[in-house]
């Protein structure tokens, strides 16, 4: 029996991992009036948070580092310091682990835990400044032409989170390649990737108005195609994904039946192979088509993509939903799970343009309680896929065991599907939700196909009869039966 490697899935980071103790995420019980929502209230009280009068200034290091108490809190995020002594008392995760922050450049640490969290809006009003730059000696004697953007009237260097160099790469044949052709009434891209490509597939495909928007994901990296077109497209795209050999061929279907010259005019980043993680996260609108529930307090919301998206999202990534509330955008990352999960009310094709998202509503949750007073028909952004969990640490394991609670078992579903079909190791796997006292497991003969659902009161002692709703016990049946 082989262990999965400790990088595995959730990433690290991730809402659904705990700690290497074991202990669940360090979430501390804020104060009453220190939810989310105070906050938003607070920052638009015109109270001054960050104490220099609406001044806004060049931070040195050396002044950084001055302002490491808990009531003098400065820190910064990607070039820009913030005074978040305010927001000790509101910071879900608790003042000590805020102070880690303190008085430093915390980029690395936020991107570890809170990536997701847009929190350019949230302390726009602690807003101290930049960090001064550092003369460099060896670009003195050079004549650059730097452009600048401004906030609060300040000028800061544009963007404010600039794309990293490509990765360096193990040899040049393992970078994706692309080409293209093109019929009287199509244009086609094919994205020739170098290695084999899983079932649930790994394009995302973005067409807005006359932009196409390719991304590819592989493993922890990420191949993107970025063009504004030559010529006016019909709203629709067709993907087709050959596994075996690798290939990605994105179909676009054209409005006058002309010939291109070139699929169009590059944008920035395009051709680009990076590490997931340092890809910015896009955002696409979509539209809240149903509503089903699961508990007594979880649903599994549908959502719509655009005509012109294809969202394939692989096993182990997330997506993140934002919306706007009292002005102030609020973000959090939900796992996708199969359309299996529920009884399908539409056909194959149809639904092949759907997200679905399995959420415990919480009613004093910010999100969730809006989530859940949400009509049908509301739009909804949804940002990604993001995600370093990758199939390659599963290549060899023959017992896998899983351990989530509650909706963590959302991205346990499809790794469970994904593993009795895609890895012919597997011999077993092992699914515990120790929520509610329960733990379910399931168990595959590897010369019969054969599911034993268990239910245990206390670890490791007797068993009694399981009970599972009927939307989940349909989802076990129809995959793994």
């Amino acid at each position: 029996m082989l262990n999965v490697p400790s990088q595995s899935f959730p990433a690290a980071g991730s809402q659904q991992r705990v700690t290497p103790t074991g202990q669940s995420r360090n979430k501390v019980a804020l104060k009453p009036g220190h939810s989310l929502l105070d906050w938003i209230r607070l920052t638009k009280s015109g109270r001054d948070l960050t104490g220099l009068r609406g001044r806004l200034i060049e931070v040195t290091e050396e002044e950084l580092k001055k302002h490491n108490t808990r009531n003098d809190c400065w820190t910064c995020i990607r070039g820009m310091v913030y005074n978040v002594s305010a927001y000790m008392d509101f910071h879900p995760g608790g003042e000590e682990e805020l102070m880690r922050a303190a008085g430093i450049d915390s980029t690395d640490l936020f991107d570890q835990v809170h990536r997701w969290v847009n929190y350019e809006s949230m302390l726009k009003e602690c807003l101290v400044g930049r960090m001064a730059v550092k003369p460099n000696p060896a670009l003195q004697a050079q004549t650059e032409k730097t452009e600048s953007t401004h906030m609060n009237g300040l000028s800061v260097p544009s963007p404010l989170r600039q794309e990293p160099l490509p990765a360096p790469l193990p040899a040049k044949d393992h970078r994706p390649r692309y080409d293209w052709f093109q019929t009287d009434g199509t244009v086609n891209i094919v994205v020739h990737t170098k290695r084999k490509i899983p079932s649930v597939g790994c394009a995302v495909v973005d067409l807005q108005d006359d932009t196409l928007r390719v991304d590819i994901l592989l493993g922890k990296m990420s191949y993107l195609l970025y063009w504004r077109l030559s010529s006016e497209v019909q709203g629709s795209v067709d993907v087709q994904t050959a596994h075996s050999i690798g290939k990605v061929q994105v179909c676009l279907h054209k409005s006058v039946k002309e010939k291109w010259t070139k699929v169009g005019q590059p944008l920035e980043h395009h051709d680009t192979f990076i590490q997931c993680k340092d890809r910015e996260l896009f955002y696409r609108e979509c539209v809240l088509v149903s509503k089903t529930d699961v508990t007594h307090d979880t649903q599994v919301l549908r959502l719509q993509l655009p005509p012109g998206s294809h969202m394939q999202v692989p096993v182990g990534r997330h997506v993140y939903l934002k919306t706007s509330l009292q002005g102030t955008d609020v973000v959090k990352p939900y796992t996708p799970v199969d359309q299996t999960l529920i009884p399908p009310s539409r056909s194959s094709a149809e639904m092949a343009s759907d997200l679905h998202l399995m959420i415990k509503m919480y009613p004093d949750g910010l999100l969730t309680s809006h989530l859940a007073n949400l009509p049908i028909g509301s739009s909804l952004s949804v940002g990604g896929p993001e995600g370093s969990f990758t199939m390659r640490i599963l290549r060899d394991v023959t017992h896998l065991y899983m351990l989530a609670a509650g909706t963590g078992f959302t991205p346990m579903a499809r790794l469970i599907r994904l593993a009795f079909q895609d890895l012919t190791s597997i011999r077993s796997a092992l699914y515990k939700s120790e929520k509610h006292i329960k733990q379910h497991a399931l168990f595959k003969s590897p010369i019969e196909k054969q599911i034993l659902l268990v239910q245990i009161t206390q670890k490791c002692s007797g068993c009694v009869s399981a009970k599972i709703t009927s939307a989940v016990w349909s989802f076990l049946k129809l995959n793994f039966a």
